[in-house]
């Protein structure tokens, strides 16, 4: 009987593997034209813009060039060349492990990726991780009391950071708490000392601050729903009945399954957490991908802003497909259909 039961279990672990790849190689079918077509559309609407490349790039020199020297320096840098033509060029040499050269930074677009991504990186995790955490707390407070006053401030308060736009957000809190009580406002270190792990910590607290209570709306309000829903179950009625306390309930039998979508909805969101990233980024200074993003849209870098673009795509797309198949994972009542 026992190896009956582990041969079956063994054979569940194994569809459900095949389920698991078959849902994230037809996720990378999806993604990686969509990111492809996306770069092709960054390097058409760049060749748009009112924005004189080369003057961007002479910078003040531009005044003082002749005709003939710029008419030279636009042949060398190719800007005289139709987009599809400069994207086929960079496509051609992404695809041998060469993303170009910034003209804005003057360095390699994977160098100057490397040294902004980890930034990036660090405030879009510890935000994530913030608001997670305060998401549980409020909507679980909240659903156990559905109606009363600390349901309804919590909601009151999701729905205001929902209505307040980011970039609003972080100048009300740099006027509160770096105007009024002292904290780094901006950038990852002060009077341009050199970054250091407690000053890099100290200058996060505003930015993660703010990009938490921007993502919590949508993780309060899902979770709160999920959490409504998990109390009014038989498993909880019955738990309930066996004379469990509540603190076991709610992490056996609540928290399991309200768990389970929120997972779903974090994957579902990472676009708006990397634009949510990249306006905090801006307001505070940080060091990361935005200014970077900013750069090379105004100077018409097509290298670094097909690659920044090509970036937030790849993981937009990865988080989602990731997301669902951790479901597809942990909940056994899900199949990939």
């Amino acid at each position: 009987m026992r190896t009956h039961d582990a041969t079956l279990g063994l054979a569940r672990r194994r569809s459900r593997a095949r389920e698991v790849l078959s849902l994230l190689g037809r996720r990378a079918l999806v993604g990686v034209p969509a990111t492809v077509g996306i770069t092709a559309a960054v390097f058409w609407l760049a060749s748009l813009a009112p924005f004189n490349p080369l003057a961007q790039y002479l910078g003040t020199q531009y005044e003082h060039s002749t005709p003939e020297q710029r008419a030279t320096l636009t042949e060398q840098l190719g800007l005289n060349d139709a987009w599809y033509a400069i994207w086929g060029r960079w496509m051609t040499g992404v695809v041998r492990g060469e993303a170009g050269t910034s003209r804005v930074f003057g360095q390699p677009v994977t160098q100057v990726i490397s040294e902004r991504l980890p930034y990036t990186a660090l405030l879009v995790g510890l935000g994530l991780l913030v608001a997670m955490v305060l998401s549980v707390l409020l909507a679980v407070s909240a659903a156990r009391r559905p109606g009363s006053p600390l349901d309804t401030v919590a909601l009151g308060l999701v729905h205001l950071a929902q209505a307040i736009p980011p970039f609003v957000l972080g100048l009300v809190a740099i006027a509160i708490f770096a105007i009024g009580l002292g904290l780094p406002a901006g950038g990852s270190a002060s009077g341009g000392l050199d970054p250091t792990p407690a000053g890099i910590a100290l200058h996060l607290v505003l930015p993660v601050g703010v990009l938490a209570v921007t993502l919590l709306p949508w993780l309060v309000l899902n979770l709160r729903a999920s959490v409504l829903e998990a109390l009014e179950s038989d498993a909880v009625l019955a738990a309930r009945g066996r004379g469990l306390s509540e603190f076991t309930v709610l992490r056996t039998q609540v928290l399991p399954v309200a768990l389970l979508p929120f997972i779903t909805v974090v994957g579902s969101r990472l676009g708006e957490l990397v634009t949510g990233a990249l306006l905090i980024e801006a307001v505070f200074s940080w060091p990361g991908l935005a200014s970077a993003t900013v750069s090379s849209a105004i100077a018409g870098d097509f290298p670094l802003l097909a690659a920044v673009t090509a970036l937030s795509c790849a993981v937009v797309f990865a988080g989602s497909a990731l997301a669902d198949a951790c479901y597809l994972v942990f909940d056994p009542r899900v199949s990939d259909v």
